[in-house]
């Protein structure tokens, strides 16, 4: 399907010669040319921005030409205009998790556009939209030859309907593609192979157009491309959704924060270390919504695969993105894995002549900027809560016994024997070691670290500790032909990192069940268990409902702490062990050079292994070939699927919207504090069977051994409304000291948030939510806001918001507000009790304050001040029309 792009017009549109062959693009050199100012100084990331609206100007695309010279004013006025834009990404990356329910959501908007007599011919993504199954892998078996194959059965036995269910919308959507389960992870699939850098398509003239390629995802980890110059950030569900159906992003143009890399990395240290200093520097200087772009001739010295590490960590430092500008180095990964040689001559042409190539001259103005040595990065690891919590290695045996005196409350030494086994447990064991994620699992250099740290250990005679659960999880089947080049993979199954399946795994709580006697030891004594893991999240509860305390950490570490057993030790001094001798075995013993891991990476990682495994990537094995669908235009709802249910969104939707209505007398559903992430909000992880979501499925006579999890069933609305706020770590302080989905019910006893919530909407009862600050951070996980609307919560009043979780309760109807003038929940008093009333809706524009009335249980009243987070005039339709998928869906009726 052609591009559309805006009108032909002769100020900015050219012609390129490549290699004989003449390609249109539009120039921003000639956009000054024409007098709509001087871009020249512009980073290299607000480029693709700009050269967005140069293609989409005058052609009915919500562009203007003031909307450019914005761009012009923002480099005058030293890296600020917060001007409103409409941003047409190029292309949509899914995973399964988010992509199944958006998937959801289109079948359920063509059964919606029918019954408002529109055709369902016209819900199709009109940009090109690939879905990567990758979140389903779970790890039931480990340490053993058949970890894989027995993993990869498990997987298709829980996921059979969703898998149906998504080979369906592969026939039925255009510009829909699938790729199976067993390939690997979006973001690294993504990088090896789908992103082109420069991105080319046939116009609606039939001219071929070259253009920076762009995307969002339904994954916060989308940034990882920006490694590679593919401007990229995670989006929620229901924004991807629209975008795909031709609804522009609205987006303020964003601040670019430039952060200087100089020095090289010293002997010793990994790309992991280097990003674990860069997210806590990121994260103390605040870049929420704004861009950040990394230059400084430390990246002559930085492989892309330490670029998309970091890149790919941007939702943890806060950023929209973490970009890195077109260069040399960019052309060189391209080339080694696999990409034509006649992209690559046009990449190098298209981002000399436009102004994106980072050459030694390239100096642009930032709105600030920071600066870091490599020379200075040290081996560290992060946690046990948070991405940010750096800790250098050498302090993690003090810091983790501060953790325990301050954090946990618990005490160190008490040690649980543990049922049929002949050693005990105590608090700081690592009851998981797993090597897993895109972000770390791309990166060659980290990877074959770990395959030679496990060499090392082995021919020492070491081994994993007992009571250590250990996977290794690729993020793409080319690091097993590499690992299997070098012969490192026998050498890490000797030591138990097997490979277990191709999926993020345990970074995304699919870490699987450890042993029970584990679990039980653990839960006597009340231990502080904790896993590491080469993730880039470990919020609680979210590795394993288990393991309170969670570290990121490199894969080469992993490895060593799987070795060691516990946190509770000085890496750098202690002995790790003792070998067949009896010997102490330290880190540095088993530590490879930097010059054995690049000798390895050179010889083993090499285009054709690449080429290889990307041949027929879309085909899948014959497990997925065998999957059988129907080719019908509207799906058949199973009516007895506890995985895919058609959503209540659209069901009776007139063709009019409605107003915003002010909120009266509303209750209180949950005060939360600080850091409430999407994974407090909508957990991806197990469930138990006490839960309102276990109770749900086995009134339908589904087992808990068949739970699956929470990320898999986010077809069925059903199951998703029961898990909202139902993360076993939550803490509602409505509450005194109690932990998970619980809240006060109309009758002020201790309820689950759902039952609470079904009580409130059956008597009318509108519910807000109370929270701290850097509300919804984490993951794009819509059904965080979906989970939200359903329960009957009209509003969240927070002290500040994460970006995308601020878009998606916007998407859902849900109105964010924000304290103003130093009020918070805890300056106020709040204890849940209360009652609240919010005016000025009905006459809302973008950022208003408006006034909040605050009714206390003794009859005392507190009027205060809220910013309304509807940001943009598109947002205040959308709340208008119940949500953006509304708003689309009802103006696609009308065409």
């Amino acid at each position: 399907m052609p591009i559309t792009v805006g009108l032909d017009t002769a100020k900015t549109r050219k012609d390129l010669s490549v290699n004989g062959k003449t390609i249109s693009y539009f120039s921003i050199p000639a956009a000054t040319e024409a007098g709509l100012g001087d871009f020249s100084a512009l980073p290299a990331a607000l480029k693709v921005v700009l050269e967005n609206m140069l293609r989409f100007e005058d052609g009915g695309f919500s562009v203007s030409v003031d909307d450019i010279k914005a761009f012009a004013e923002w480099g005058a006025n030293g890296g600020k205009n917060p001007r409103e834009i409409a941003y047409r990404p190029a292309r949509v990356l899914m995973q399964d998790f988010t992509g199944v329910p958006a998937v959801v959501d289109l079948a359920a908007m063509r059964d919606g556009i029918v019954s408002l007599k529109g055709s369902a011919s016209k819900i199709n993504p009109l940009v090109p939209v690939d879905l990567v199954i990758d979140h389903s892998v779970m790890i039931d078996e480990f340490g053993n030859p058949r970890a894989f194959q027995m993993n990869v059965d498990r997987e298709y036995e829980r996921n059979m309907e969703r898998y149906q269910f998504l080979k369906w919308g592969q026939s039925a959507f255009n510009n829909f593609r699938v790729v199976p389960p067993g390939t690997g992870i979006c973001h690294q699939v993504n990088v090896e192979y789908l992103a082109q850098t420069v991105w080319t398509d046939t116009d609606q003239n039939g001219v071929e157009v070259a253009y920076p390629d762009t995307l969002v995802g339904t994954d916060s980890h989308t940034t990882m491309v920006n490694g590679m110059a593919v401007l990229g950030w995670g989006v929620g569900g229901i924004e991807a959704e629209a975008a795909m159906l031709g609804q522009p992003i609205s987006m303020l143009i964003p601040e670019v924060v430039g952060f200087k890399l100089t020095g090289a990395m010293v002997e010793g240290t990994t790309g992991t270390d280097l990003v674990l200093k860069v997210v806590e520097m990121l994260r103390e200087k605040g870049v929420v919504g704004k861009f950040v772009e990394f230059y400084g001739d430390g990246l002559d010295r930085l492989p892309l695969a330490d670029r998309a590490t970091i890149a790919n960590m941007a939702p943890e430092y806060g950023a929209t993105c973490g970009f890195f500008p077109i260069d040399g180095e960019t052309l060189r990964y391209m080339r080694n894995t696999g990409r034509d040689e006649d992209r690559l001559a046009l990449i190098e042409a298209y981002a000399k002549e436009n102004g994106f190539w980072r050459g030694a001259d390239y100096a642009p103005i930032y709105t600030d900027t920071m600066e870091l040595d490599m020379g200075s990065i040290v081996p560290a690891i992060s946690g046990p809560k948070r991405p940010q919590d750096y800790v250098a290695l050498t302090d993690a045996k003090s810091a983790f016994r501060t953790e325990m005196e301050q954090t946990f409350k618990r005490p160190m030494g008490k040690e649980i024997a543990v049922k049929g086994e002949s050693y005990t447990l105590e608090s700081g064991k690592v009851v998981i070691a797993s090597i897993t994620s895109c972000t770390n699992t791309s990166n060659p250099y980290v990877m074959i670290g770990a395959g030679l740290v496990a060499r090392k250990a082995a021919a020492l005679g070491l081994n994993r500790k007992p009571w250590v659960k250990t996977s290794l999880a690729p993020g793409s089947q080319v690091v097993s032909a590499y690992l299997e080049a070098a012969d490192l993979q026998d050498d890490l199954d000797a030591i138990g990192f097997n490979l277990v399946g191709y999926g993020c795994t345990t970074c995304i709580g699919n870490s699987g069940p450890i042993q029970p006697e584990l679990s039980e030891a653990i839960a006597e004594g009340d231990l502080v268990a904790t896993a590491v893991l080469s993730g880039n999240r470990n919020f609680e509860g979210r590795i394993s409902p288990d393991v309170r305390a969670n570290y990121l950490a490199s894969p080469p570490l992993v490895v060593a702490y799987s070795l060691a057993g516990t946190m509770d030790i000085d890496l750098s001094n202690d002995p790790i062990a003792q070998d067949k001798n009896g010997n102490d075995v330290y880190l540095k013993d088993i530590w490879p050079s930097t010059h054995e891991i690049a000798e390895l990476v050179e010889k083993t990682v090499t285009r054709e292994a690449f080429l290889s495994k990307y041949a027929d990537v879309f085909k899948g094995d014959e497990k997925w070939r065998s999957v059988e669908t129907t080719n019908a235009e509207t799906y058949d709802w199973p009516p007895a699927s506890t995985y895919i249910q058609n959503p209540p969104y659209f069901q009776g939707m007139s063709d009019q919207p409605g107003t915003i209505s002010n909120i009266h007398d509303a209750k209180v559903l949950a005060v939360l504090g600080d850091m409430v992430t999407t994974d407090h909000i909508s957990p991806a992880g197990s469930f138990a069977s006490t839960t309102p979501a276990g109770q749900y499925l086995l009134e339908r006579q589904v087992q808990p051994r068949e739970f699956n999890s929470y990320g898999s069933r986010r077809g069925n609305h059903e199951v998703m409304m029961r898990g909202t706020f139902a993360n076993i770590r939550i803490k509602n302080e409505m509450l005194d000291g109690v932990e998970g989905g619980y809240t006060k019910g109309p009758d002020g006893n201790q309820t689950s948030i759902y039952d609470a919530s079904m009580a409130y909407q059956e008597a009318g009862t509108p519910l807000v939510i109370f929270g701290g600050v850097q509300y919804g951070a984490g993951s794009s996980r819509d059904w965080a806001a979906k989970g939200t609307a359903l329960l009957g919560v009209k509003a969240v009043i927070a002290e500040s918001f994460e970006r995308i979780h601020r878009s998606n309760l916007v998407g859902m109807g849900v109105i964010p507000f924000e304290f103003t003038n130093g009020d918070s929940r805890k300056t106020l008093g709040l204890t849940g009790a209360e009652t609240v009333s919010i005016s000025g809706l009905d006459t809302i524009q973008p950022l208003q304050d408006v006034p909040c009335s605050i009714t206390f249980p003794d009859g005392s009243v507190k009027e205060i001040t809220l910013k309304c987070r509807i940001d943009t005039a598109p947002e205040i339709q959308y709340v208008e029309h119940g949500g953006v998928l509304h708003y689309v869906l009802r103006n696609l009726a009308k065409s």
